[in-house]
């Protein structure tokens, strides 16, 4: 990105946050954003499609602590005082400096404050300071571009294809990526322009939501419905895995809604890890009773003891 685009744009306000804000703050508000603008959600809303944009590009700044504190150093520089203004020849902030090295109106370039070969030497060698000329060729400049994957896709990971100044660039996003991830291509960016390594491509990596299994961490958490009959007397059933065939799972007798059962290594596999799956049990309840099962259901009613199962519950609650 160009310095004369960090000065005009307050990425801070694109995203409605303080300077001061914290990663983890920051990474919150962005994905409440991300969801409210995503193309995804608000097809052929070009207005929304723009503001997804915007907010991206502002956070794939901030996010990076070296650019954050880049893109800092540079605002600080226009608000005291030592922004650069079109002249009485209709010359640019681009212009003016190109003019100087001679290299057109095109070339643009970052500006750091402080240490050797930053702002403070490269003007003070402008203007007879002393200083010198930062030496040795400059790295291309970095590129930001974000993605959105399938659920079972970002799990398996995939090697894609994207449209780079240069050509096509391929991104090998790794297995099991988590939503907001950032995967940094080296050397994918744009060249030099003095013979120096070529920047690197940045990739932010949304994920979509699966509809049966919700991610934690490295495991996987399904829901999973049992008959009351299943629950109290026991039964073995079948359980839904990622990409794969169910597996079997032993429901003890007298099991109650909402307990979880583990499956070892059938969650989220990553380089550094493999999760496990989360089977909670949901006792269903049937809608409909045929005139059968209604008077099964009575008899079994009558034969079971009076005790209350809500009774420690008001005993507790009165305290």
């Amino acid at each position: 990105m160009a310095s004369q685009d960090w000065l005009e744009k307050d990425f801070y306000q694109m995203l409605g946050v303080s300077k001061d804000v914290s990663e983890a703050e920051l990474k919150k508000v962005y994905r409440k954003l991300a969801r409210q603008y995503h193309p995804d959600s608000n097809a052929g809303d070009a207005k929304a499609e723009a503001r997804f944009k915007e907010i991206s590009e502002a956070y794939s700044v901030l996010s990076d602590t070296e650019q954050r504190a880049e893109y800092d150093q540079l605002r600080a520089m226009g608000a005291g005082g030592a922004r650069f203004t079109a002249g009485g020849g209709g010359q640019g902030f681009d212009d003016i400096f190109g003019g100087m090295f001679g290299g057109g109106g095109g070339r643009q370039y970052t500006f750091q404050q402080g240490g050797p070969g930053g702002y403070e030497d490269l003007f003070g060698g402008m203007f007879g300071g002393g200083s010198r000329m930062p030496q040795g060729p400059r790295k291309g400049r970095d590129l930001t571009a974000s993605t959105t994957l399938d659920f079972e896709t970002a799990a398996r990971g995939e090697t894609i294809t994207l449209q780079g100044p240069s050509g096509q660039v391929k991104v090998k996003v790794p297995a099991g990526i988590q939503d907001g991830k950032k995967v940094r291509a080296r050397g994918k960016g744009e060249p030099s322009p003095d013979g120096g390594a070529a920047g690197d491509l940045i990739l932010t990596v949304h994920v979509r939501k699966h509809p049966v299994f919700e991610r934690e961490g490295n495991n996987l958490r399904v829901k999973v419905p049992v008959t009351f009959v299943e629950a109290t007397l026991g039964a073995t059933i079948e359980v839904p895995t990622l990409g794969g065939e169910p597996v079997k799972l032993k429901i003890a007798a007298g099991t109650p809604s909402g307990r979880v059962l583990r499956v070892k290594g059938r969650g989220m596999q990553t380089a550094k890890a493999t999760g496990d799956l989360l089977a909670e049990v949901q006792v269903a309840v049937p809608a409909r009773l045929s005139d059968e099962a209604k008077a099964a259901l009575e008899a079994f009613r009558d034969a079971e003891s009076d005790e209350n199962p809500r009774a420690d519950l008001l005993a507790r609650a009165r305290g």
